[in-house]
């Protein structure tokens, strides 16, 4: 009775695996794959020899008209004449961009200027515990050069906008 059973199950589990393992044969026309075999002859198709092949179909791109959504244009493309801004109204953005960053600028200067009073060329007064704990010191001193590590980082990015601004205007 058991060996019976495991004869019915390994007869079972063979089917099985070849059954999952064979595949029609598979012919390449151009950049499309067919396995029927008259579309492939009418086509002239070549058939492929070795390994399985998987084909995952890709998206189709919707435009304006079809499936009646609305197609975005990607980022840097200009859109049509009736979607531009007027010169004036461009004038004006950029008007107000040059205010916000030269206010940007003059906040980051002042806060730069305040890390660098109370940094004290590396040698800042100690607050408080500071003075029974060294390594606490240490750590507030590296922070303090790292906060204006980046406010000079920081400030250098804000002139380099400012300075494309004005190229930028003088077109």
């Amino acid at each position: 009775m058991k060996i019976r059973l495991f004869l019915v199950l390994t007869l079972g589990m063979a089917g099985c695996v070849v059954s999952s393992q064979a595949q029609d044969r598979v012919y390449r026309c151009g950049n499309e794959y067919t396995n029927n075999p008259s579309a492939a002859k009418t086509r002239d198709c070549k058939l492929i020899d070795g390994g399985n092949v998987t084909v995952i179909q890709g998206t189709k791109v919707l435009t304006p008209g079809a499936g009646g959504g609305t197609a975005k244009p990607p980022p840097g493309i200009t859109g049509s004449p009736s979607q531009r801004v007027a010169n004036d109204e461009q004038k004006a953005r950029d008007t107000d961009s040059r205010a916000i960053l030269e206010s940007e600028l003059r906040r980051a200067e002042a806060q730069q200027a305040e890390l660098l009073k109370e940094y004290n060329n590396g040698e800042p007064e100690k607050q408080g515990g500071e003075a029974r704990n060294y390594q606490k010191y240490l750590d507030r001193v590296a922070e303090m050069k790292a906060a204006i590590a980046r406010g000079d980082s920081d400030i250098a990015g804000i002139k380099r906008e400012l300075s494309r601004l004005g190229s930028a205007a003088s077109r």
